[in-house]
């Protein structure tokens, strides 16, 4: 039971008047803001957190501290326990048609919008991320000259904030992207996937249901191919093993739409009657790779002989040793120095060995400042190396009783996320296959029209960002 989170807030006393005084949400805002005990220190923290992630993931163009304020009153936690039923439990004077409302922003999320209508009174728009459509009442602390802006076809990041049975509203900062094309609005995607990775699919939990399942097919298919789930190879043979890893589960994929890979795609379907858009619709629901699909589509040879590669990085495939780790929810890392540092870890002997207890040092403080690194790895690491890696991270955090026992504690502190977010591996929905393939299309369009006549490539432009890469 949460006690004595708030000292000062009449708003019992207030609320038989609030229409008049205030919106619901502004006194719940205040509530918020005006509390003292753990709910200023849950605000506290969260922001925190939040505004960390934001200055890594070069989050701009948007009122941080708003924005952190805004989320934290809808998915805030105060020992357990919601900012929203907190605030319901305190303030005993509600209706029950308050408390639903209030209840129901529970189901606010952070997305990515295209405007589709504007009308008198609301907004159609349309969430790029999973094509559901809402109509949005802007609510009365927003510019009129930041609404003029949503015209048809503007891009824009906000959360949406339930407002009734139907109707929605903006909810916090907006952050206005202009009218984008298809290349803009695919890194426009990308961005946003890295600033919100828990609200990607915020109003469609069945997308997000499937591209987690389609993390879970991809480990067992992976430890079925290569017989475990951490892999150890110099960086060519893995490279190799991996496309072979690759043709076999795309042909295991395409076969279980019933396609022939002995034949040509066009051949296939020539003869079925079926179309090529629904054929690569249905290898991407199966899991397959949309793009690979597509080009298939537009060749005449047989399906396995044009089967476009895997590569890793030139890094990784020059490397002497990758271990590659593949988790059905953290996903796939690839490290090209774990087994060095496990060979370091094992010669550590007490703190005798300066020479090699810095060099562990310098790979432990690499990992922990890597994002790549996830807790699933260190959680490895402990099991096999624990009295080592306990006196490495002793040195790093400068704590001489820290034990294993509090690995997660200061997997947090590094920066570590406690729970994973959805993984680069995830299956994501084909039309957002589609928006990918022809913002590629468009750029490679554009990148050619642009080349000049000795062929040289682009100095600079969207093109040479290295997004068509």
């Amino acid at each position: 039971m949460v006690k004595s989170i708030v000292t000062r807030f009449p708003v019992s006393d207030q609320l038989s008047q609030s229409s008049q005084l205030k919106p619901l949400k502004q006194l719940l805002k205040d509530f918020v803001l005006d509390a003292e005990g753990v709910l200023a220190t849950a605000l506290e923290t969260y922001g925190a957190d939040r505004l960390r992630h934001w200055s890594a993931t070069n989050l701009q163009g948007i009122n941080r501290s708003d924005l952190a304020i805004d989320m934290f009153l809808t998915e805030g936690q105060v020992e357990g326990q919601s900012v929203p039923d907190l605030f319901i439990q305190e303030t005993p004077r509600l209706s029950q048609d308050e408390k639903a409302l209030i209840q129901s922003w529970k189901r606010a999320f952070n997305g990515l919008f295209v405007v589709l209508q504007v009308d008198a009174d609301c907004y159609e728009v349309k969430n790029w991320l999973t094509e559901k459509s809402y109509r949005v009442k802007p609510h009365e602390l927003q510019s009129s000259e930041e609404l003029s802006r949503l015209s048809p076809g503007e891009i824009l990041v906000t959360r949406l904030l339930p407002d009734g049975e139907d109707d929605w509203t903006f909810s916090g900062p907006l952050m206005l992207l202009g009218k984008l094309g298809k290349p803009k609005l695919a890194v426009a995607i990308g961005n946003f996937k890295n600033w919100f990775p828990h609200h990607l699919y915020g109003d469609a939990p069945e997308l997000l249901e499937s591209a987690w399942l389609s993390v879970e097919r991809y480990h067992d298919s992976f430890v079925e191919f290569f017989g475990e789930s951490r892999v150890t190879l110099p960086g060519h043979e893995l490279n190799k093993r991996l496309q072979a890893y690759q043709d076999q589960m795309t042909q295991r994929h395409l076969e279980e739409v019933g396609i022939d890979t002995s034949k040509s795609l066009k051949e296939l379907v020539s003869e079925s009657g079926v179309s090529e858009a629904e054929v690569a619709e249905s290898a991407a629901v199966m899991g397959g790779d949309h793009l690979a699909v597509s080009h298939l589509l537009k060749s005449d040879q047989a399906i396995k002989m044009v089967m476009p590669p895997i590569n890793l990085p030139d890094e990784l495939r020059r490397a002497d040793a990758v271990t590659i780790f593949v988790h059905p929810r953290w996903g796939q890392t690839f490290l090209k120095d774990y087994t060095r540092l496990t060979q370091l870890l094992a010669s550590t002997e007490a703190e005798a060995a300066t020479e090699t207890a810095a060099a562990v040092d310098r790979i432990v403080q690499k990992y922990l400042q890597t994002d790549a690194v996830t807790p699933d790895v260190w959680r490895c690491l402990a099991e096999e190396q624990p009295e080592p890696l306990t006196a490495a991270l002793r040195r790093y955090f400068n704590r001489p009783a820290l034990t294993l026992d509090e690995l997660d504690q200061v997997l947090l502190e590094a920066g570590k996320p406690a729970e994973p977010v959805l993984p680069e591996i995830a299956s994501a929905p084909v039309h957002l296959h589609n928006l990918f393939e022809e913002a590629l299309q468009e750029v490679n369009r554009n990148s050619s029209k642009k080349r000049p006549k000795d062929k040289r490539k682009p100095k600079s432009g969207f093109a040479g960002s290295g997004f068509a890469n």
